[in-house]
């Protein structure tokens, strides 16, 4: 039940704050006075979007609060959000002269997507331009599964369904990567295969390429060293046969002089050291080879790899040899895929046949209470001036699942008799529509834990004896749940447990709205009022004091 209503710097409302009771509560008010503000500022606790020209003062925050008595019901919410459980919650939303907006569930901050969950479980907002929706395939779903006790068995069918989208898009696009592998796989077995075929792991690209050079220039290589050796081991002019001389000499001055003995020592050294590279030159000279077919093989393997790193845009050999594992895992990988969507195939066969289940169940079940509804809600027309209505649910078998079943649903209307039924859309008029979406909502709140429903001028373009009973049908309503009216209909405000009104004054200069609760006598007064204009006459009062009987 919403108890309590407090804005704060919202449009005309500088500060208002309501107390709400149990039953029919009435709220009156001239055109313009306010009411469709406070209706704004409620829907922003049902999460709406916030606008910053909603605030009165630009320079100050907007507060919107709505307190609720709710009951253990709401517990499991409380405990999945990790939020702390009360009876008495309170809902705000916050709107800040920056644009941003803030929510809160009893002074915790929480997500809007959050506050929205809670507080469509508490609260219903239906204004009259609002009965559209009775069109819609999706309410209709709801009007007869309420009254089919449906409520636990369509939530396990659809949280079964959500699963089954799941796997049937998982499926397609399992297909979808089979079968775009399909076009790639020769063309990636074709790189994969050139890859392994040209030894990666084997090649040494730098010393790939030293080869090759050494290989071209042989012949250069191997006059040079001849030239080398012939100047170091010539007859009698032989550098090395000098060295030898040299080495000899310096030898004995060492032996007769110790201040010789470093230099050497040192030139020993060098000497042996030169020796060493003169004979490591033959051996590489003797090694030379200037084969023409080795020479192909080591340019054939260089332009191999090079080929490859210019096709694979690579610039080395380690990222040829990345591009070949990863190209060897998609194969892997694409092999695993029919694997993979023959177990998803099993799983959506599996998920089907629970669906089917679920949906002949949930069929069977509004086929069962269709004739109720029938029955009720043309007796509610009746009631309501449509002595000739007709109502019909029409239930048709789907070859696809949707989010309610297998089925499709279509109410079937005609306000006269001697004419066929038609879908309620193409066959209600403007006139009817405020008297069936009335009736309907008395109906699907029989049926719903709904604990506070608003209704803003449903009874708009009615009068006389249909105004009466409106009034009668939304005090029936109220006896098993809060039902908050706003109302210009004299019959519907004399039937309020308790009633309000909505006024709009001069305040220092500032347009603002309020409202205030009526005492017995005001509550005359303000029915008067609606029956007789702005000069209340005796026959008025008169009048009203007979509808409030």
């Amino acid at each position: 039940m919403l108890s309590r209503i407090f804005i704060q710097n919202f449009a005309l409302i500088d500060s208002l704050e309501i107390t709400l009771n149990k039953g029919l509560q009435v709220i009156t008010g001239e055109t313009g006075a306010g009411k469709s503000i406070i209706l704004g500022a409620l829907r922003l606790i049902l999460g709406e979007r916030a606008d910053t020209k909603s605030l009165q003062n630009s320079e100050a925050k907007s507060i919107v609060e709505a307190e609720f008595l709710i009951n253990e019901n709401f517990r499991n919410f409380f405990d999945e959000n990790d939020l702390d459980f009360e009876n008495q919650t309170v809902i705000r939303r916050e709107l800040l002269p920056n644009g941003k907006s803030r929510a809160f569930i009893n002074d915790v901050p929480v997500t809007l997507e959050t506050l929205k969950l809670l507080s469509s479980k508490l609260i219903d907002i239906h204004s009259q331009f609002e009965t559209s929706n009775l069109f819609d395939e999706d309410y209709q779903f709801r009007i007869i599964d309420g009254l089919s006790k449906n409520k636990t068995l369509i939530s396990v069918y659809q949280k079964e369904f959500t699963e089954h989208k799941k796997l049937v898009n998982e499926f397609d696009n399992l297909k979808k990567q089979l079968s775009e592998g399909n076009k790639e796989s020769d063309y990636k077995s074709f790189l994969l295969n050139e890859l392994l075929e040209a030894n990666l792991d084997l090649i040494d690209l730098e010393d790939l390429q030293s080869q090759v050079k050494r290989h071209e220039n042989a012949e250069t290589i191997t006059e040079n060293l001849s030239q080398i050796f012939s100047k170091l081991d010539a007859e009698e002019i032989g550098i090395l046969d000098s060295l030898n001389d040299v080495k000899g000499k310096l030898s004995k001055v060492a032996d007769l002089s110790h201040e010789f003995t470093l230099l050497n020592e040192r030139f020993q050294e060098n000497f042996v050291e030169f020796k060493d590279i003169l004979f490591e030159l033959q051996d590489e000279a003797e090694k030379m080879e200037t084969s023409p077919e080795i020479l192909a093989e080591l340019n054939q393997k260089l332009n191999t790899v090079n080929l490859l790193l210019l096709k694979h845009n690579a610039n080395s050999i380690d990222e040829l040899k990345a591009i070949r594992d990863e190209i060897s895992n998609e194969q892997g990988t694409f092999v695993d895929l029919e694997f993979r969507i023959s177990e998803v195939e099993k799983k959506i066969y599996a998920s089907s046949e629970h669906l089917e289940k679920l949906a002949k169940e949930l069929s069977a079940n509004r086929k069962k209470s269709a004739p109720d509804f029938v029955k009720k809600i043309e007796a509610l027309l009746k009631q309501l001036g449509l002595e000739k209505a007709k109502i019909e649910v029409e239930l048709k078998d789907s070859q696809n699942f949707n989010p309610f079943g297998k089925e499709q649903i279509q109410l079937m209307f005609q306000a006269n008799s001697g004419f066929p039924l038609k879908p309620i859309q193409s066959a209600i008029s403007g006139g009817e529509r405020s008297r069936v979406m009335l009736s309907v909502k008395k109906i699907m709140a029989e049926n719903a834990e709904l604990p506070t429903l608003i209704l803003d001028e449903i009874d708009t373009g009615v009068s006389g004896k249909v105004a009466e009973e409106m009034g009668n049908v939304m005090r029936e309503m109220s006896e098993n749940m809060q039902l908050i009216v706003i109302t210009h209909l004299a019959q519907v405000a004399a039937k309020g447990n308790n009633n309000y009104k909505v006024m709009k004054d001069d305040v220092s200069g500032k347009t603002q709205s309020t409202i205030l609760p009526l005492s017995d006598d005001q509550k005359l007064q303000e029915i008067a009022q609606l029956l007789s204009g702005s000069k209340i006459t005796d026959a008025a009062i008169s009048q009203a004091k007979e509808l409030m009987k």
